[in-house]
């Protein structure tokens, strides 16, 4: 019999008690119940039962249906002999009706979803900007991003400034002034890296407020210390700061502006790269050499003249740091990480500001609702309660670096990985040649410079001197196998003098200041020396008997007028090198939606190369200053298409970490230019020429293979 059957089947009641409460564990239940016995079915629809022609078998049903359920403690026994509750399979129809939880889904199906709505976004912001058009508020937004572009072109020029007189004030060595020089590089391609990787995941202007932040804190800093040391550390997380300006500002920027203005305005942005050079060319030469300009403390604190220009350095940032507090964060970085809202209130008020300042402020904002991508990423938020401050502010650390370098690693995908090594040649390229080429036009200047002043050096052999006074300068002077007997060298300067295996007897140095000037394989009997600035430094391979020094001059001693003339010229190539980039930067403004990005990156590049070619015949400081002007002027256009391309080519969440990468990989290349092209100097100029064509010919090579942006949206 069938309720035979049903009943004794202990084996089928337990096992359809396990499917029911599997089914109501995960909020999904069968729309029918089914069991065949004998040929005779049983079917739940809509919690009743469909009747079989057995009437014990439907008796049976609707016992079983209604038994046992109590109000107390809610427990239904039909559920114990693998019978549904109506109301859960009520429940589960519900449930399945709704949307799969995230956490349940593929991830491949997840971020197909994703992708899809990144496209849709970006149609719609495209149009959304079509709409808010291109007005007052970009332009305040251009000029307070284009402070910190200023900044950081201020930073690369400081110390080059500082240099001749801050070795001096400081005691460094030529190992110290090339850390010194170097340094800056080292910190600017650690903060590439950081903020860049950091501004997809905490946002693009919070990051750059504390890029800043650190940038201008430190600057300051290092304009007080006294210490060499000090001092460098100060430079590299000043440097560290302002790394992170270039890979932040052109993002953000270009999340502001519609596609017919993207490649024109981010150009126009380039510019203050180069008005930063100009401004600490024009401050330098306005305030180092006024040697007196500051104040001194005793012999333990000095500030000069340089210390100022440095505070002066910071104005730039100190002032697009105050003008992001009144800026908004990128929408689109807003709508990528889910918040809407924020997100449309930003659109709302670039919209408003903009047509105000048109004339209509009666115009109404249409966009009511904004696609915004499925959100992928878990950030693990911990209460307040749990841990020390310590450990949750460390889980968090953790976790956004986390979050960091797995978009580092998403750059490198197939999606992107021929787009991200192809762009890091051409900047790695276009970095070392630029960077070695710029410092080493300086470098061949003064070379030719210090050619011109040595082959004009008077020259004393044998000379023997007795019973005289020295009261007048001596300069750029050699004096080989002298004897001075009962000489007086009292109050004057040495500029530029060497004594080569000479004798000094019952002689006397009083009041003597000097700058490259050494005694070598010399002899001193009964000789005297006091408050002189000749250290021991100045004396190689000499012998003392009976003499002493006195009241030694101490730290290092500057003297400004010895060095006007060197000065101005360095002062001079900074502004001509930075000035002339003014008109590549307007053709390439005026032109990068027109040729394209590709074009003009490969074109520049490929001027820059026959550019260096000539380089063969300068021989003189006029001709390297005209083609120093050139090269930079032809180069500064391929700067700004690269600049442009990098934005376009990556999507939001990925935009910034990419920059940096490329940004800090540029640093590393300038480092290794300064320092390759700096060691030819005084050797030869053809592998410095050399090397820079080839790799600007093969970085343009390279480039013309990038994909055109131009007509694309912002993804």
């Amino acid at each position: 019999m069938m309720d035979d059957g049903f009943g004794n089947n202990s084996t089928f009641f337990q096992g359809a008690k396990d499917i029911a409460n599997e089914a109501k564990r995960h909020g999904r239940m069968q729309d029918s119940y089914t069991r065949y016995q004998g040929g005779e079915e049983y079917a739940l629809h809509d919690g009743d039962y469909f009747q079989s022609d057995d009437p014990q078998g439907q008796e049976d049903a609707e016992s079983d249906a209604t038994e046992g359920h109590d109000e107390d403690d809610e427990i239904y026994e039909g559920e114990y002999q693998g019978i549904p509750h109506p109301d859960d399979i009520k429940a589960s129809r519900m449930a399945m009706t709704q949307p799969v939880p995230n956490e349940y889904r593929d991830q491949a199906d997840l971020m197909a979803e994703r992708m899809k709505d990144e496209e849709q976004l970006a149609h719609q912001y495209e149009s959304i900007f079509e709409e808010c058009g291109h007005g007052r508020f970009q332009w305040t937004l251009f000029f307070v991003l284009g402070l910190a572009l200023m900044a950081d072109g201020v930073e690369v020029f400081v110390v080059g400034f500082v240099l001749p007189t801050a070795e001096r004030d400081m005691c460094m060595s030529d190992s110290n002034k090339g850390m010194l020089g170097l340094i800056v590089y080292l910190g600017m391609m650690l903060g590439a890296f950081i903020w860049g990787g950091l501004a997809d995941k905490m946002g693009r202007r919070y990051c750059l407020i504390i890029a800043l932040s650190i940038n201008g804190v430190f600057i300051i800093f290092s304009s007080f210390v006294q210490g060499y040391g000090f001092f460098l550390f100060c430079r590299l997380l000043s440097g560290v700061g302002i790394g992170g300006a270039i890979p932040i500002v052109f993002p953000y920027f270009s999340e502001f502006l519609s596609r017919e203005k993207r490649g024109e305005h981010l150009s126009w942005l380039c510019m203050f790269w180069m008005i930063g050079g100009v401004y600490a060319s024009v401050m330098a030469w306005t305030i180092i050499p006024h040697y007196g300009w500051g104040f001194s403390m005793g012999s333990s604190f000095q500030f000069h003249s340089w210390r100022l220009f440095v505070v002066v350095c910071a104005i730039p940032c100190l002032s697009s740091l105050f003008g992001l507090i009144f800026m908004p964060e990128s929408p689109r970085y807003l709508l990528e990480i889910g918040k809407h809202d924020e997100a449309w209130m930003i659109l709302k008020r670039v919209y408003d500001t903009n047509m105000r300042a048109k004339g209509h402020p009666e115009a109404v904002f249409t966009v009511s609702h904004i696609k915004t991508p499925i959100q992928m990423d878990e950030f693990i938020e911990i209460q307040s309660a749990t841990g020390t401050w310590f450990q949750r502010w460390l889980v968090r650390i953790m976790t956004v670096m986390q979050q960091v370098w797995q978009n580092i690693l998403l750059c490198f995908l197939p999606k992107y990985r021929m787009t991200t090594l192809f762009l890091a040649v051409v900047w790695f390229t276009l970095s070392f040649s630029y960077s070695g080429l710029t410092v080493w036009f300086p470098d061949m200047i003064k070379y030719f410079q210090n050619e011109d002043y040595e082959s004009r050096i008077k020259i004393f052999h044998q000379e023997r001197v007795e019973d005289f006074t020295f009261n007048f300068t001596l300069e750029n002077q050699l004096h080989k196998e002298g004897e001075y007997i009962s000489v007086r060298f009292i109050g004057i300067k040495f500029k530029s003098v060497t004594f080569k295996d000479s004798l000094f007897e019952d002689c006397s140095f009083e009041d003597i200041t000097s700058t490259n000037t050494y005694f070598k394989n010399c002899t001193f009997v009964a000789t005297h020396f006091y408050n002189t600035d000749l250290f021991k430094t100045r004396f190689a391979d000499s012998i003392f008997i009976n003499s002493t020094f006195l009241h030694n001059k101490e730290g290092c001693q500057i003297d400004f007028t010895d060095d006007v003339e060197m000065a101005f010229l360095t002062y001079l190539v900074s502004f001509l090198g930075s000035l002339a980039v003014l008109p590549g930067n307007i053709v390439s403004a005026l032109f990068m939606d027109k040729i394209g990005r590709i074009k003009m990156i490969g074109g520049s590049m490929l001027l820059s190369a026959i550019t260096c070619f000539f380089l063969f015949f300068g021989n003189s400081e006029s001709v390297m200053i005209g083609m120093q002007c050139l090269f930079c002027g032809v180069t500064i256009a391929a700067w700004n298409a690269l600049d442009v391309i990098t934005v376009e080519l990556y999507s939001t969440d990925k935009r910034a970490t990419a920059f940096g990468i490329l940004n800090g990989l540029s640093k590393f290349a300038a480092i290794l230019g300064i320092s390759i092209f700096a060691s030819f100097v005084e050797i030869t100029k053809m592998i410095p020429i050399l090397l820079a064509s080839v790799a600007l010919v093969g970085g343009a090579l390279l480039g013309l293979r990038l994909p055109e942006t131009r007509e694309q949206v912002l993804m």
